[in-house]
Order: structure tokens, then sequence, then C-alpha cells
């Protein structure tokens, strides 16, 4: 195939939306009652892309339409085309109605606590009408986010080997990873409790296939341990904070969000995990827009307020 046919006028925007709802919808059948068209318009469409592609997109499955390998491949870059014009179209909006474009931020446990709000307090302070979704995922779906333009950039820990697209940080600060409990709990009146003293209490573990439950998943390996009995995997703070507040459970958690809650406290618990690096994820192969690079600036000097109050042992603050 000559790559340069996908630009020579035949495949067009519907083909990305009727091809892409297929593979959501698993059928043709469904893919054309979402789309309020008719069955011989879904076939086409597929007919046509893979004329233009010269290979198969999909395959008949017992149950329905799956896409190739080579199917795949293109859905990954329709859905980001699809998601760059959706934002172009939001964007355009935005600025017609209020005049500053908008800002999509996906952020994870660590940066959903404290560096993100307070850096959006600040920012709405300066920019008031400047609006601002926020999306909060596992690691692993927002670096998915990322890649297919559905948001601007990532707040939380820095992981540059989980991006399969070409990404740039900026790194804020070391927040560690400790066992928080509520306050009063038993486990808080001991003296440099080990781990091996804290198994036959609940526990709150991330979910997998996260980086941090891998870490403490060694962690108890390393000790020759197993995995505590009593366990609830859940990596929302809405959650798993009422569950620490009106149990005895412990959670591994980032170190700010013990810190500040009053309902909360730290253990002198060692928890030998890889050190939790906060900042900026952005994409390199992407400009970000004047309302996102304001949302940077705010955050990088909200990480200087949180290194200057002394809440956490931070390593250093990088400017921009």
């Amino acid at each position: 195939m000559n790559p340069q046919r996908m630009f020579d006028g035949r495949l067009k925007i519907r083909h990305l939306i009727l091809l892409t709802t297929l593979a959501d919808e698993g059928s043709m059948v469904r893919a054309a009652e979402v789309l309020r068209v008719t069955q011989p318009a879904i076939t086409r469409a597929v007919r046509e892309a893979e004329d233009v592609l010269s290979a198969t997109l999909f395959e008949r499955k017992p149950r329905g339409m799956a896409p190739t390998e080579f199917g795949e491949i293109f859905l990954e870059s329709a859905r980001t085309a699809l998601n760059s014009l959706r934002a172009a179209a939001e964007s355009i909006d935005e600025m017609q109605r209020v005049g500053v474009r908008p800002v999509r931020v996906g952020t994870n446990l660590a940066g959903a606590y404290s560096l993100l709000p307070q850096a959006l307090v600040a920012l709405k302070r300066d920019h008031p009408k400047l609006s601002v979704s926020v999306i909060e995922e596992l690691p692993e779906d927002l670096a998915t986010c990322l890649a297919r333009d559905e948001i601007d950039l990532v707040v939380g820990r820095l992981d540059p080997q989980g991006y399969s697209t070409a990404t740039h940080s900026i790194r804020l600060y070391d927040e560690p990873v400790r066992a928080v409990v509520r306050r009063g709990h038993p486990a808080a009146d001991l003296e440099n409790p080990d781990i091996r003293d804290l198994l036959d209490y609940p526990w709150i573990l991330p979910a997998r296939p996260t980086q941090l439950r891998h870490e403490l998943d060694e962690l108890f390996a390393r000790e020759g341990l197993g995995l505590p009995q009593n366990i609830i995997e859940c990596s929302t703070i809405l959650t798993l904070r009422p569950i620490l507040i009106s149990t005895d459970a412990i959670a591994p958690l980032p170190m700010l969000i013990g810190a500040r809650d009053e309902h909360l406290t730290l253990l002198l618990t060692s928890l030998a995990t890889v050190p939790r690096s906060i900042g900026i994820t952005m994409p390199s192969d992407r400009s970000l827009s004047a309302s996102a690079r304001s949302l940077i600036d705010v955050l990088i000097s909200t990480a200087r307020t949180i290194a200057r109050d002394n809440v956490l042992d931070v390593n250093r603050v990088l400017s921009a």
C-alpha cells in the first residue's frame, strides 16, 4: 500500500465514525442502530476503508465482528483523530462563548488529593472564565486518554514507561507512600511497628495491575510474607477514606493524604516502595494551548508552596 492513498480524498470522517462504532458495538446491526444508518451503509464503509488501506480491518466471529490486527492499528489512530476533532470543536465553542480555551486534565490518587485541587483554586482565582475538565482514572487509563488526545496533560505520579506514545514530564516533588490509618487506630500506639505486626488488620490495596500494587506485592514477598487475609482492592479516595475512618483498616497511600486529613494519621512502618515522583506528563507530539500552559505554571507554583510548607520530604522542586 502507498501511504499517500490515505489522503487521496476517499477516506472521510464518516468512515472513522462508522468503523470505530462498529468496533465498539461488535456487530453491524448494533452499530447501525446506534448511528441510525442502514446496515449496508456500515458494510460499504468497511469495504471502502479496506480498499483504501489494502488491508482487512474486520473479521466475522461467531458473535459478531471484531477488528483484525490491521484494524486495531487503524482504529487506534481513528479514535485519536476523532478525539482531536471533537476537542477542537469544543475549544472553538468555548472560545466563542467566553473567549478562552478549555483545559482537559487527567489525574490519579497522588495528584487528586492535594496538588491539583490547590492548583485549580489558584487558577480559577486568576482565570475565572477558564473551563477545566478533570478526569480521575488509573494510571494505565490516563496513558490511553493522553495518547488518544482525550486529555491535554496528566497530573500525578510520573511513570514514563507506562506511556506507549512520546511524552515529556516535569518532576515537581517526591511523595513517599506511607501506611495510613484512622486516628486512634491501635497500631498507632505501637513503637516502630513492622509490617509483620500489621498483617492481622484489614488492608486496602490498590487494584492490579497498577505499579504501586506490583511494588507492594513485591514488598510482602521480600519479607517472606503472603498478602494479608483481609483485603479490599480500591484506588478511589471517596470510597477508601470512609472505610479507613470507620474501621481498623490500613491503606498504603501517598503521604499527603494522611498528613492533611484530621481524621487520619501515618504509621511509622517503612514501606520500601519506589518513591512517588509527582509531576506533570504531557504529549511531546502536540503543542499545548495557552490555557494548558497557564495551568502548568500554577501547578509548579503550588508544588513550591507544598515544599515550602514542609508537609513532606521533598527532594527538589523544578521550574519549567
